[in-house]
């Protein structure tokens, strides 16, 4: 019983030395987590020079500037359809065929009016020259004419001066009637009006062209494009058109073709805008400078269009400028603390802006103020519309994102 009595007293000698541990590293644990929750840190990035580029966003779709909308006037059967999409047709090529018969009779008709004119006039100038000779031996000496046979036979001659000029505007009106009943007649026979290729063909064999619709909106037969005038047009937001203008450099990426980049230039710019839910918009047409053989009709387009370049400025993020009170500022990080200091801004784009005065060159601004004891998420600032220098962020903590950055002391 004594043996067991001592080694309990042991085990409780043991128990409150580890209860004495753990009290007293809880409390050092604490203290220290008390001395590095308080602190404040920053991320910088370093004030350089290089070239900030200023561009507007917008979106649109690739369009053929030189097509053709193949869609008769007249009405038929659809016969001899000699094309199908994507076939490379010259000006004058043959497409398709229209029967109608009617055309036919309508040209006969308006033949026989044509005639019928002619000789009306024919018959009104023989009454006028008649009626001309009777009016002048009315009027010669001794020929005993009244006053009323002479009345009768002056209107007699002015009527028959009506008549050849009612006669001459028949036949006028019966030849413009052949040559539209002709004209009418002949596009029954439906060629290219331009070379290029065939975009699109929504008819068939035997339709009914007075028929080809789709719910109220008419198709139209078919159409053909020149593809080498393909161009980008875009939609710009009115309050970015007033920095667009004719001549600008613009990069684009296709979204069908894994964001592949190419390049243009503004090439027009509409004048009357569009409303489309209450914003106004203002269609723009840009040139390739190449056309990528990949590229067809309709593909949408993400377009940058560079509004403003310029070399050899300062920048600096533009998380790193704040502004109070009508004063514009940044804070510069040399020592522990940050010092506020004011500048003067020039252009900027979407993540950079120029410093006209205020800092210099290798300053180090705060672009991001971590409170320990808050939170230990952030957000990495990145500068990629900069370029001729390598700032990045001028601290590199455990678990933040950053790259490409040099340490603060670099």
């Amino acid at each position: 019983m004594a043996n067991i009595m001592s080694v309990l007293g042991k085990k409780k000698k043991y128990v409150w030395v580890i209860i004495i541990v753990l009290v007293v590293g809880g409390y050092y644990y604490y203290k220290s987590r008390q001395s590095t929750t308080g602190q404040v840190q920053y991320v910088t990035a370093t004030a350089e020079k290089g070239t900030l580029t200023s561009s507007v966003s917008a979106s649109g779709n690739v369009v053929v500037d030189q097509s053709s909308n193949i869609d008769p006037t007249i009405t038929g059967t659809v016969a001899g359809l000699a094309v199908n999409v994507g076939d490379k047709v010259t000006k004058g090529q043959f497409l398709f065929s229209i029967v109608n018969d009617d055309l036919s009779v309508s040209v006969s008709k308006s033949t026989a009016s044509l005639a019928q004119a002619q000789s009306s006039l024919e018959s009104s100038k023989a009454s006028k020259k008649q009626s001309s000779a009777d009016y002048s031996d009315a009027f010669r000496s001794g020929a005993g004419k009244s006053a009323a046979d002479k009345k009768a036979l002056k209107d007699k001659k002015e009527a028959a001066d009506a008549a050849v000029s009612s006669a001459e505007q028949n036949l006028i009106a019966a030849q413009a009637d052949l040559a539209n009943q002709r004209s009418n007649a002949a596009e029954r026979k439906v060629i290219s009006p331009i070379n290029g290729t065939v975009n699109s063909v929504n008819i068939k064999n035997g339709d009914d062209l007075s028929k080809i619709s789709s719910g109220n909106t008419r198709q139209v037969p078919i159409i053909i494009g020149d593809l080498g005038t393909m161009k980008a047009q875009v939609q710009v937001n009115e309050v970015d058109v007033a920095n667009v203008s004719i001549g600008q450099k613009v990069m684009m990426k296709m979204d069908a073709l894994n964001n592949i980049e190419t390049s243009g230039v503004v090439e027009k710019m509409d004048s009357l805008g569009t409303l489309s839910s209450g914003v106004v918009t203002y269609n723009v047409t840009i040139d390739f400078d190449s056309l990528d053989p990949r590229v067809k009709p309709e593909m949408s387009v993400s377009a940058s269009i560079i509004t403003d370049v310029k070399q050899d400025v300062l920048t600096v993020p533009s998380s790193a400028v704040k502004s109070q009170g009508g004063t514009t500022y940044v804070e510069v990080l040399n020592g522990a603390t940050p010092e506020q200091k004011t500048v003067t801004v020039g252009a900027s784009n979407s993540t950079d802006t120029e410093i006209v005065s205020g800092i210099n060159v290798g300053d180090k601004v705060v672009t991001q103020t971590i409170n320990s004891s808050s939170s230990m998420s952030s957000t990495s600032t990145s500068s990629t519309s900069r370029t001729g220098g390598g700032g990045g962020s001028g601290l590199r903590l455990p678990g933040l994102g950053g790259g490409g950055g040099r340490p603060a002391g670099d």
